[in-house]
């Protein structure tokens, strides 16, 4: 009997648990989950309860509330990362402890595991010391843990020249509306507040006292995904991005080096049928926050995946729905789409939480800008001014900034599903979602044609790269895998990423950021045309009645540069190169150059936005653009300006005309230009190209005074330019001495000029710049120029 009574005395003191060590304090709040704990108000602090010794789980921090500027980058629900932990007991404390998963040893012998296990570093995160121990469990004060600073906000606010803060914790509590417990996850939410002194403009302007900044930082802890996933190797051609690790355990005749795909769970219930329902569905929720008719585009956008799941044998298997009223965008078991505010127009992007072991996405977490749709119905302003006899109607404007948010939507899911940029795509037609797309607008019957702006579906690239990712193959996985992209190489597809498409000193002529066309010198042409009708069309019926002209000079800075993509496309096939990222066996080209034709079509086509003709603002256009009126300031969207108050017509042209030059002078492309010529004289080499260069702006010459002062800001550029190529340490003397012998033959040129009055007082100034140039070429330092405004208009940096 007495037996009997203490069995159930124990048996009551385990199910009470830690309770009793709180038993005293009425103001303690119990969590059950995945990990209890609790909540003492009194203190301030969560007490966790860890029954997992040993035992690996997820560990993610984010930021739920964040500081609303672009350029700080603190967004409200930005991932902080994901880590693989586990608590270890040391002592009187419990650790947490991150083993190092870039380094494994992937066998059955137990010493050899070790021996990689100790060979390379582990972290320790944190130490809890144990406040009581009862049954096998154990009770720690994590206050510290969740009330530090694990997302680095002190660090990028210093980091970006905002200020020195530290962490506050007096003006610091945890918040319970999103501190919250799940079978397989919990999650702490942590009012933080950094006190400093604000010394950049970016955190004053977002904060109502910049000695204060508040913002709330996120913590989970997740259970891992059993073992049932089956890893899928990476393939460079494949569009997905990959997880890496070196095996030590692999025998010395394959490679230790292991690359897998990120890509979520799914399987057919029918796994032999061609076309099955998943197990389970992928599906994405959209912010509650999201307004409409963006709300309605948003999930229209996000809704094309399942075009591609279709063609890869899934049916209904990927879905998009509205995010629960109780859900928390932060919380694991939701993938999410995010309506984020900021100051200021930025970029979007598309992230995820995946497991480091294997890869498997656990959810995913788009972050879109809700200032971006502004930009595209500015461009669309622009170019058709909607507002004449006080007319109102700009819908027109709105359908396409609508679908470019449709097209911005699948673009971020697309990377949270495990897919890369393919900045080949548009010299396809259209082929990915995943490329960065500029409108596509024609000229037709004298108007601007705007129905064919963005796309309305999913492409080719998408359905082949889902079809790899997702695909089920009973059978040989590997050989069908190796099929599927060898054929959709042969057919003509093309994939090339971000390393590859960069415009500054780029060589792929095929890859490119918010480009059109397959011929893209052609497609300058085009833009440039559309270009010309627009600014010929402008006035101040591009913007409402009872606007400022500040606004109606704010929406002439897109169309003024509206070439500016297609220019970084078109310069990158002059000393381009052809390749792919072709594997031995698959048959794709390797590598090849640009052929000397091309080149010399795409140089006459790149040198027309050189030209006075196209970059200069046509005169009747500027008594529209006064001095900014009060409270319509200049941003970094404005036109730069030389002139203090007034507006700057010279700025525009030399800002545009710094650009062009900028990448068609790049060192790294006049190497290649020389290269290339010492292999085929047929190529396009780097003399050929000055002599054009020269030819169309050092000697040409307008009667109208107004385009002669722009031809000699272009002229300055152009000898800038020439001069920074002459002393550049970035490439091979032969590079250098070219550009020199050409700033020679413009000494001669202006020396011998019969030019009068202020012509010629500029061609003196211009003689005694590169004079002392060579004779002083280490004091060159280059005039600034005018920025250029921000302008990509959607996308991930």
């Amino acid at each position: 009997m007495k037996k009997a009574i203490a069995v159930i005395l124990f048996l009551s003191i385990t199910i009470q648990g830690f309770s009793q060590f709180f038993k005293d304090n009425k103001n303690v709040q119990k969590f059950e989950g995945y990990f209890t704990f609790y909540y003492d108000e009194s203190k301030d602090k969560i007490f966790l309860e860890v029954d997992k010794i040993d035992q690996e789980f997820l560990y993610v921090n984010s930021l739920s509330e964040g500081v609303g500027s672009n350029d700080i980058g603190l967004d409200r629900g930005q991932l902080g990362g994901e880590r693989v932990v586990k608590f270890q007991k040391a002592g009187n404390k419990l650790l947490l402890v991150q083993p190092n998963l870039d380094y494994r040893a992937i066998t059955d012998n137990i010493e050899e595991k070790k021996s990689v296990k100790e060979a390379f570093a582990k972290s320790v995160l944190h130490g809890f010391k144990i406040e009581k121990t009862e049954g096998g469990k154990y009770l720690v004060d994590a206050s510290l843990f969740f009330m530090r600073d694990a997302h680095g906000v002190s660090d990028r606010l210093s980091g970006s020249g905002q200020g020195s803060y530290s962490l506050d914790k007096t003006k610091s509590a945890f918040n319970l509306e999103r501190t919250k417990a799940f079978p397989k996850n919990v999650e702490f939410d942590v009012l933080l507040t950094f006190k400093g002194k604000a010394r950049g403009y970016n955190i004053r302007s977002v904060t109502p006292t910049s000695s204060l900044v508040t913002v709330h930082q996120h913590h989970s802890f997740v259970e891992l995904p059993d073992d049932n996933y089956k890893p899928r190797v990476f393939d460079p051609r494949s569009g997905s991005f990959s997880l890496s690790y070196l095996d030590y355990a692999t025998p010395v005749n394959q490679p230790i080096k292991k690359q897998y795909i990120y890509r979520h769970r799914l399987e057919k219930k029918n796994p032999n049928a061609a076309m099955s329902e998943a197990k389970e569905p992928i599906i994405y929720y959209l912010d509650r926050g999201t307004p409409e008719p963006v709300r309605s585009a948003l999930l229209d956008g996000a809704r094309w995946w399942n075009q591609a799941f279709e063609a890869a044998g899934y049916k209904n298997a990927f879905q998009v729905k509205m995010l629960p009223a109780d859900a928390d965008p932060l919380d694991v078991r939701y993938n999410v789409i995010q309506w984020v505010h900021r100051s200021t127009r930025g970029w979007s992007y598309g992230g995820s939480v995946s497991d480091p072991r294997t890869g498997e996405i656990i959810k995913g977490h788009v972050s879109l800008g809700s200032l971006r749709i502004r930009q595209d119905f500015l461009i669309a302003q622009a170019l058709q001014a909607p507002y004449k006899n006080n007319d109102t109607d700009d819908d027109f404007a709105l359908q396409m900034a609508l679908a470019r948010i449709r097209q911005l939507s699948a673009h971020e899911v697309g990377h949270t599903i495990g897919l890369a940029h393919n900045f080949a795509a548009s010299s396809k037609g259209r082929a990915s979602v995943m490329d960065y797309p500029h409108p596509t607008l024609t000229v037709k019957n004298g108007k601007v044609d705007f129905s064919n702006a963005y796309d309305t579906k999913i492409g080719d690239w998408d359905k082949i790269a889902i079809t790899y990712s997702y695909a089920e193959f009973p059978q040989n996985e590997e050989a069908e895998l190796k099929k599927l992209l060898d054929d959709a190489f042969k057919n003509g597809a093309r994939f090339i990423s971000d390393q590859d498409a960069r415009p500054r000193g780029g060589a792929h002529a095929y890859a490119h950021l918010w480009d059109n066309g397959a011929d893209i010198t052609g497609e300058l042409e085009n833009v440039l045309a559309v270009r010309r009708l627009a600014m010929n069309n402008f006035s101040k019926d591009n913007i409402k009645s009872n606007q400022p002209y500040s606004v109606l000079e704010d929406v002439f800075v897109p169309l003024y540069f509206f070439h500016r993509y297609q220019t970084e496309a078109v310069s990158k096939v002059i000393g381009g190169l052809n390749y792919t990222y072709a594997v031995k066996g698959d048959g794709n080209t390797i590598v090849e150059r640009v052929d000397g034709k091309t080149e010399r079509k795409a140089l006459a086509t790149l040198l027309r936005t050189l030209s006075v003709d196209e970059v200069a603002i046509p005169k009747s256009l500027l008594s529209l653009f006064p001095p900014r009126a009060m409270g319509y300031g200049r941003s970094r969207e404005s036109f730069k300006s030389k002139a203090g108050v007034a507006f700057d017509p010279y700025g525009a042209v030399e800002t545009a005309s710094d650009m062009t030059l900028g990448l068609l002078l790049h060192p790294e492309r006049a190497t290649r230009l020389v290269q290339h010529k010492s292999l085929d004289k047929k190529q396009l080499g780097l003399v050929e190209v000055l002599d054009e260069l020269i030819e169309a702006t050092i000697k040409k010459n307008h009667k109208d005074n107004y385009k002669q002062e722009l031809q000699n800001v272009i002229n300055t550029q152009v000898v800038n330019h020439l001069i920074t190529l002459a002393v550049s340490n970035a490439t091979y003397k032969q590079v250098n001495g070219i550009a020199r012998a050409k700033l020679r033959e413009i000494q001669d040129d202006y020396r011998n000029s019969k030019a009068k009055g202020i012509q010629r007082m500029y061609q003196q100034e211009i003689l005694s710049l590169i004079l002392n140039f060579m004779n002083y070429p280490e004091k060159f330092k280059r005039a600034s120029v005018p920025k250029i405004p921000d302008g990509s208009p959607i996308g991930t940096d």
